[in-house]
């Protein structure tokens, strides 16, 4: 009973990974499984990974490819995937082989996630709660600042954004019953999964955990426990820079790196189409936000036509359902 198996979706960040999974293993209370899910990996991962002793032999397929064995007495189950189909992609194949498998609670991390030694053993004390479908982990920085914004309660009547970051006074109780939780450091029970089914595959990457929040909170309530503590790489880094024109300075993201604002913008758009009680306040939040985008690629961006079709396509196709997810690349790159 309250067998819990870690699924920890990975892709080109072998030595993030390998720490993740350092962490995972060395957990003080002792998980039964881990599933690493590689979305087709580039660089030397499986090589990384057969020399620390986590799999027995490279694997490179056309088809989704599993391979098994023991680590340290905690099953570790290697997924490999043909294509990268982002982190929506991975997290929905790993949630539906652990589910298929018979977990009872499914612990959803990225690879550069390092859950600290009593994360687990912190919210086993909550098992048993009927009322409750998913714990969440707190979650901080390399640095222990805690990463509000990742943890939050939702807003369905005032447009976009949905969702309202926790406060610190929420983070000084010892739970605290929230709405949302990134997928770093959330623990779900597989009862929900029965009612809900797997994370949205088509978003790719981003807001994958806002949607699948949604519809955990639509069966039960998801419950932040402050003494799990989960550290995150990727809090401590930022992908904007600053640039000033005139006297007027803004956050820019480098031409190379606005690829994955796509998602971003055409997943949020599709949910509060889907889930918003305000339909005039969004469409009026949307459209202000895209006006704002456009003045702002005028003044500051250099590829300017590239970039308003970028975002143009991206709000369209969040109000048309369109999940086409080669796209940005293709507008942005040929």
């Amino acid at each position: 009973m309250n067998t819990v198996c870690a699924v920890v979706v990975t892709y080109n960040r072998c030595d993030l990974l390998i720490k993740s999974l350092e962490s995972l293993t060395n957990q003080s209370h002792k998980l039964d499984a881990i599933y690493i899910v590689d979305n087709n990996s580039t660089d030397n991962t499986q090589e990384i990974l057969i020399s620390n002793g986590y799999i027995e032999k490279e694997i490179n397929s056309d088809k989704i490819t599993c391979s098994q064995l023991y680590y340290e007495n905690i099953l570790i189950k290697y997924i490999h995937l043909p294509e990268n189909i982002g982190g929506a992609g991975g997290f929905y194949y790993g949630v539906k082989q652990a589910h298929h498998d018979n977990y009872d609670w499914i612990f959803i991390m990225d690879d550069d996630a390092f859950p600290t030694k009593d994360c687990i053993k912190e919210l086993v004390p909550y098992f048993e709660l009927e009322d409750t479908v998913a714990l969440a982990s707190l979650k901080v920085d390399l640095d222990d600042n805690i990463l509000y914004h990742h943890r939050g309660y939702f807003n369905f009547n005032s447009g976009l954004p949905i969702q309202i970051p926790i406060t610190k006074a929420d983070t000084e109780c010892e739970t605290k019953d929230i709405d949302m939780v990134s997928f770093v450091g959330l623990l779900v029970n597989r009862r929900a999964i029965d009612s809900i089914g797997y994370p949205k595959k088509e978003f790719f990457i981003h807001t994958d955990d806002l949607e699948y929040c949604i519809r955990l909170r639509s069966v039960g309530k998801i419950k932040l426990v402050n003494k799990s503590i989960i550290r995150h790489a990727e809090g401590s880094t930022t992908g904007t820079y600053k640039k000033k024109v005139l006297s007027i300075e803004a956050d820019r993201r480098p031409y190379d790196k606005l690829w994955i604002n796509y998602y971003m913008q055409r997943n949020l758009i599709w949910i509060g189409r889907k889930y918003s009680q305000n339909k005039l306040s969004l469409y009026i939040t949307i459209l202000k936000n895209y006006i704002l985008t456009i003045i702002g690629i005028l003044v500051f961006d250099d590829h300017k036509y590239r970039r308003i079709k970028f975002y143009t396509n991206a709000y369209i196709d969040g109000f048309k359902s369109r999940f086409d997810n080669n796209k940005p690349k293709e507008i942005l790159y040929d």
